[in-house]
């Protein structure tokens, strides 16, 4: 199954291609997104990360975690959602 992370506080320069490449050192991405504001594109300093595997994706969350990330410190989580 594959899990969802949610990153918090990212730069509000970074893109898709670079959240991904963020992840991939703790193996393979489905999927990176930054949310964007949809009237101006801007990003809303969040994003989300889909891993198919849960240790790699609990690695991750473990190591990039309260780490810098292009200057701001970033929170990565198990994303979870609000059924």
């Amino acid at each position: 199954m594959t899990m969802k992370i949610k990153i918090y506080n990212l730069n509000p320069d970074i893109n898709d291609r670079a959240l991904e490449r963020l992840f991939l050192p703790y193996g393979v991405v489905n999927s990176a997104v930054v949310n964007r504001n949809a009237l101006n594109g801007r990003s809303n300093g969040n994003g989300v990360v889909e891993m198919p595997l849960d240790n790699q994706a609990e690695n991750a969350i473990a190591s990039l975690d309260h780490t810098m990330v292009m200057g701001k410190m970033i929170t990565v989580s198990r994303y979870e959602s609000a059924d």
